[in-house]
């Protein structure tokens, strides 16, 4: 590796960590490569090359790593081109083509191409992080391949290396490969018999585009070929119309193969997609999310969606395929937030469909058959008798327009993987009777070359051997795939996982108390490489940052799945592979949310350092902003000489460096008097409304009173009376970000003895600190799950948006926020918010007021005590750039921040010098301004 560094100008990596987080993509398998490569040119890639040719060394490509196939790991060197070559080189909207590098985001290259009315016709679900280069290695499709065809039908030229280093260019010349027209000329009839029968055989080589009929077409034919055949410097690819105006039918049935046997009349209306969706997979999406649109009756549906040149003649073609269709029960959505409601439904399957209907675990493996549309119910039928014979289960959807099924199933890798090998064999026999494929868009893989054979005759396996062997003699690209493939149950990464039980920590309740089921839920998706903040998300603020695998949420499962596995990482917890894994985590919890399989990085993260440190010595950071509310209550008795402390430099700089703060940071300042003295001056509340407790957590009772004093405000405004808990209590937040669980356990063991009486007592409990009331709500079930309070006290703890949302007044109208009209608002949400309590009751409330609403999707950055940390800073302030310092830098002075987190508000003021208002306060302040001119009249 030495060797190579000196030759490329890219990183070469072969660190234990750097391997761990390549070892698997988003499939079954795990194959740890001897190093990561990141090459920064064609020279770079070259020279790569050459060298794995000089020591045998094996090349994998590697995209976005979201193959569910396997086929984006290898044993010798994986060279990630989404780092680095993710230009793209031309755009020309007059011939309708783009040039890109491998490493392109489709995502990236779907905007370049909207202000010119163009897009890249296949649209796989996973968009917004896939690659180019990886799509065309697999041939990817998505739902609109219905019109606008799969990926080899949408390039025209690719630039390459084969196997012997050797650059070709490949358009419609055979002779562009030495014995390639030989090769054509020998297979004829296998080329016309096999291969291209229908739309999605993707399994295997495709072949019939060499035909002579077919124009010769050798980059379509490279196109599937899985990293096998070369390595792509860049392509030529074409670019569709997009539609003045799509509408979408929403098509009831009783079951999924009713809905498939409905599919080949549908396709004579010519739509851009037709998808079909389990009722299973709607249910557990609604479980995820809270809430789906409006479907109509049925057990099974379709998404059709249709085009027009404008909308009304796009929802007439709807219309007209709800009245020519067998459904039972029909809808028809012009396209806008419902329509993308639902298709959202269908973007997440890939990660919600990785639990049963009971909640096991499912995985891929036979996740994208396909067979021509018009057996498409019949082998769906037969299907479910397969998995019930097997005594397998899940959750099915996929591109019914086009025949191919996407399914995910409990199949027994870990415990079973004879069974699981007896399975594939056995879907793999059904799908042929039908004259279908084995992959219908995600390629062959690790999950099923070795069955090719039950799909093709000897002459075509044949044919996909001398093929390869023109472009890689020496077989050094991706083996194991397609050609001389290794077996479906090699390299499982669950064969022999161990289990981990709880060791006192967190009871990972909805994982069985197993560490090990929890991080295997990161089935590498990579949801958290991609910018999802247009749509709302959160996930990964470090990843965004600085766009290093290891910063992702799956970088950081991948680490932990090795250290449980203990056969690469062999230093379990103590591990410095898994330190670095962590350091940059922000324990935001986005993952939590937004990520499709449900991975909980903070609480892994929390987990992993409990277990490490338990009865050891600390950080001196776990010690001070792990135990801040110890500190702060010392200091809240002396306020002012604690600031002045903290405000004199040389106590400043020597106390920063022992707390193992960052230097450039600033210390809040305590406030004069906290709120819990305000309130035993002022007495009880003198409503004599609804009692409602108000939690005074920490940071709102030292740091912020005046939050406080406005909620009482307003909740007495309401009609309420307001009280809080006899003596001061802690969630523990900060004992559970730095893995303190035990220290945790203590905190909230008193805060339910403070809460019991009033919850007892039917009192509901209001929360001002978003991570505080989010600790209620999650946490708390996680650290104390068999204290019978623990329940009453989560179901009983609200927001207070939550609260004044559904707060009824005496004339029985909903509670009415003061007008805010002219108010323009830039709104932080808080990230435990976001992934716990979520913000929609908020966004009402800020609606219903008539406020100008900003709203941002991301992490402010501090995110507790991670930004204060010293060596994070640098860190805290990117992500903070990623959304909050340029909304502030465009926004005027008189446009108000809204921040409920105190570290909102935190990194705001240090870093961009602009306060931020509690919702209470921005409510409370404009009440009182509506007030005043009503008592000096």
């Amino acid at each position: 590796m030495a060797t190579l560094r000196t030759r490329i100008a890219g990183e070469v990596d072969d660190a234990t960590r750097r391997r761990a987080e390549y070892s698997s993509d988003a499939s079954n398998y795990r194959v740890v490569p001897a190093a990561v490569v990141f090459p920064r040119s064609a020279e770079d890639v070259a020279a790569t090359l050459d060298l794995g040719r000089e020591h045998g060394l094996p090349i994998t490509a590697r995209g976005a790593g979201t193959s569910v196939a396997g086929n984006a790991i290898g044993p010798g060197l994986v060279l990630d081109f989404s780092r680095h070559l993710g230009r793209i080189l031309e755009l020309d909207p007059g011939s309708r083509t783009a040039v890109v590098q491998p490493g392109v985001v489709l995502g990236a290259l779907q905007r370049a191409a909207a202000p010119h009315r163009l897009r890249f016709g296949p649209d796989p679900s996973t968009q917004d992080r896939c690659t180019l280069g990886g799509m065309i290695g697999n041939n990817a499709c998505g739902p609109r391949a219905v019109a606008w065809g799969r990926t080899s039908d949408n390039v025209r030229s690719l630039r390459i290396l084969d196997g012997t280093g050797k650059p070709r260019t490949l358009g419609d010349d055979l002779g562009a490969v030495p014995g390639l027209a030989r090769l054509v000329t020998a297979n004829l009839a296998v080329l016309r018999t096999e291969l291209g029968r229908f739309d999605r055989q993707v399994s295997g080589f495709s072949l019939e585009h060499l035909l002579p009929e077919r124009g010769h077409r050798l980059a379509r034919a490279f196109v599937g070929t899985e990293g096998t055949c070369g390595l792509i410097l860049d392509a030529t690819v074409d670019l569709v119309p997009v539609p003045a105006a799509t509408a979408l039918a929403v098509l009831g049935y009783p079951d999924m193969p009713s809905a498939a046997d409905d599919v080949p009349a549908l396709l004579t209306a010519q739509p851009l997609a037709v998808e079909g969706i389990d009722a299973r997979l709607v249910d557990v999406v609604r479980r995820h999310h809270g809430t789906v649109p409006d479907l109509p009756r049925g057990a099974g549906w379709l998404f059709v969606e249709m085009a027009g040149d404008t909308a009304a003649e796009a929802l007439d073609r709807a219309a007209a395929v709800c009245r020519a269709a067998g459904a039972v029960d029909t809808r028809v959505l012009a396209t806008g937030a419902e329509s993308a409601a639902l298709w959202r439904i269908r973007a997440d399957g890939v990660g919600l469909s990785g639990r049963t209907r009971d909640g096991h675990p499912a995985w891929p493996g036979w996740e994208d058959a396909a067979v021509p549309q018009d057996r498409l119910g019949r082998y769906l039928r037969e299907f479910e008798d397969l998995t019930r014979e097997h005594g397998v289960d899940g959750l099915l959807y996929g591109h019914f327009g086009d025949g191919c099924v996407h399914v995910r199933l409990d199949l027994p890798i870990a415990d079973a993987p004879t069974r699981f090998r007896a399975f594939l064999v056995d879907a793999a026999t059904l799908v042929a009777s039908h004259g279908g494929s084995m992959s219908g868009e995600h390629g062959d893989g690790r999950a099923r070359s070795e069955l090719l054979p039950l799909m093709y005759s000897p002459a075509a396996l044949s044919a996909f051997a001398g093929f390869k062997d023109l472009f890689d003699p020496d077989g050094l690209l991706n083996p194991g795939v397609v050609v001389r493939p290794d077996a479906v149950d090699a390299h499982l990464r669950l064969a022999g996982v161990r289990s981990v039980p709880t060791a006192g920590g967190l009871a990972l309740r909805e994982d069985g108390g197993d560490l090990t089921t929890a991080v295997h839920r990161c089935v590498g998706i990579g949801k958290c490489r991609a910018d999802n903040s247009a749509a709302g998300g959160f996930m990964c603020p470090s990843f965004l940052a600085t766009r290093d695998e290891k910063d992702s949420t799956r970088g950081r499962a991948r680490v932990l799945q090795e250290v449980l596995n203990g056969t690469l990482v062999t230093a379990g917890f103590d591990a410095p592979e898994l330190a670095e894994s962590l350091d940059l985590c922000l324990s935001c919890k986005a993952c939590a949310s937004d990520c499709p399989a449900g991975v909980d990085m903070a609480a892994y993260k929390s987990e992993s350092l409990y277990r490490k440190y338990k009865g050891r010595r600390r950080p001196a950071a776990h010690y001070t902003l792990g135990r801040l509310p110890l500190w702060t209550r010392l200091g809240a008795r002396a306020p002012a000489l604690a600031n002045t402390a903290t405000g004199l430099a040389p106590v400043r700089r020597v106390a920063l460096r022992l707390a193992g703060i960052d230097p450039r940071r600033d210390v809040p300042a305590l406030a004069p008097q906290s709120f819990r003295k305000w309130w035993g001056r002022r007495g009880d509340s003198p409503s004599r409304g609804t009692e409602v407790l108000l939690w005074i957590d920490t940071f709102t009772d030292a740091f912020s009173p005046a939050v406080a004093k406005a909620a009482v405000a307003l909740l007495e405004d309401a009609g309420y009376r307001v009280l809080v808990t006899e003596r001061a209590a802690c969630c523990g937040l900060t004992w559970i970000s730095t893995g303190q669980l035990d220290g945790a356990r203590r905190q909230l063991t008193a805060t339910l003895d403070q809460l019991q009486p009033h919850v007892r007592a039917g009192r509901p409990i209001v929360g001002l600190e978003p991570s505080c009331t989010a600790v209620l709500r999650s946490d708390l079930l996680e650290l104390l799950p068999d204290d019978p309070r623990s329940r009453l006290v989560a179901t009983s703890t609200h927001t207070l948006a939550e609260f004044l949302t559904a707060t009824v007044g005496p004339d029985g109208e909903p509670w009415s926020p003061p007008r805010l009209d002219g108010v323009c608002v830039v709104v932080q949400p808080h990230c435990h918010q976001h992934a716990v309590m979520g913000f929609e009751a908020d966004r009402r409330l800020l609606e219903r007021s008539g406020a100008t609403i900003t709203e941002l999707a991301g992490c402010c950055g501090l995110a507790g005590n991670f930004g204060m940390e010293r060596g994070h800073y640098d860190v805290s302030v990117a992500v903070a750039e990623n959304a909050l310092l340029p909304a502030l830098r465009e926004s005027g002075p008189d446009v108000v921040l809204l921040a409920d987190g105190f570290s909102c508000r935190t990194q705001a003021d240090q870093l961009a010098g602009r306060p931020g208002v509690h919702l209470a306060e921005l409510l409370n302040e404009q009440a009182q301004r509506l007030i005043s001119p009503l008592q000096d009249g």
